[in-house]
């Protein structure tokens, strides 16, 4: 009777030397026990970056506390071992194969429910690689499209990364109208949207494509969305009803952002300071872009983040 595996864990020092002493035993089993528990390493790295590069979404939620972090943490560890015994990324079997050449690679792998976490577009191709290809995307001046509202843009997003990289081309155009950074106009959109996750919804549940969280004043004559949201008032988060403003895609709603800051007395301010993207958003919040005392701040931490990092690095090579 073949003996049970039993699951290893790199948190376990326990497990790690029982991969030691199988080394002796069998060199192409500790090696693909070795991998896994790499694997299962840099898995969990990739969800701690994930959870950081949102935490700022999470800072006024009722469930964040340092008892949930915790929590939410084991979980992370233990969903990292798991994915990395499925062999959901398949970076064991790069590693084995590297090392020993000679080793099969394991043809038992199935899917498991892991697997949604990096769907198939990101888990072949290298986050830099994505971002090098949007970097460098076509540089030559483009007008950006201008949709009617009965043709509404497919637009969806399953990763920060894959936002960056939809919104990047677009952004281009319309920061270069402010003389702002584009990645900083894309780092706002990702602090409105939750990384294009929450997006304002109409009353049918048509996406609004408001990415800047622009409300609709009585002069607006364009399509409106009406949803909760969170404002502060005296320094106190006070849940209120508020109409925004519904866009036919992405590219009009950075179209109406830049001629809403251009077109408002109270904004230029920030617009004489553009070319310095935290001095931008300093001054937006001053003139009272936002309610939340800290947005300024926010923006600068997704600014931050790896995944705009990584684009940055990209386009400066």
């Amino acid at each position: 009777m073949d003996s049970i595996r039993q699951p290893l864990s790199y948190h376990d020092i326990n497990s790690l030397q029982q991969i030691r002493q199988s080394a002796g035993q069998d060199e192409k089993q500790a090696l693909r026990q070795a991998a896994e528990q790499f694997e299962a390493i840099f898995m969990n790295m990739l969800l701690k970056s994930m959870r950081e590069a949102n935490a700022h979404f999470e800072a006024d939620g009722m469930m964040h506390s340092e008892t949930t972090r915790f929590y939410r943490d084991m979980h992370d560890n233990q969903l990292a071992s798991d994915l990395s015994q499925s062999g959901s990324l398949g970076l064991a079997d790069l590693i084995v194969q590297q090392l020993d050449p000679t080793a099969a690679v394991s043809s038992q792998r199935q899917p498991v429910p892991g697997d949604l976490l990096m769907p198939q577009p990101i888990q072949r191709q290298s986050l830099q690689k994505r971002a090098r290809v949007a970097a460098t995307a076509d540089s030559e001046p483009q007008a950006l499209p201008v949709m009617v509202a009965n043709q509404p843009s497919r637009w969806q997003v399953s990763s920060p990364a894959e936002f960056v990289e939809r919104l990047l081309p677009a952004a281009r155009e319309a920061a270069a109208a402010l003389g702002l950074d584009p990645l900083a106009l894309v780092a706002q959109a990702a602090l409105e949207t939750g990384w294009g996750q929450h997006m304002i919804r109409t009353a049918n549940g048509e996406n609004s494509y408001n990415l800047f969280g622009i409300k609709a004043s009585r002069g607006w004559q364009g399509d409106t969305a009406v949803v909760d949201t969170l404002e502060y008032r005296q320094g106190v988060a006070q849940k209120e009803k508020a109409r925004f403003r519904a866009y036919a895609s992405p590219e009009q709603s950075l179209q109406d952002y830049v001629q809403f800051i251009r077109g408002s007395a109270r904004y230029q301010d920030a617009v004489k300071v553009a070319s310095d993207s935290v001095a931008y958003f300093r001054q937006l919040q001053a003139a009272g872009y936002a309610t939340d005392p800290n947005y300024a701040e926010k923006i600068k931490s997704v600014l931050s983040s790896p995944t705009i990092r990584a684009f940055r690095s990209a386009a400066q090579d």
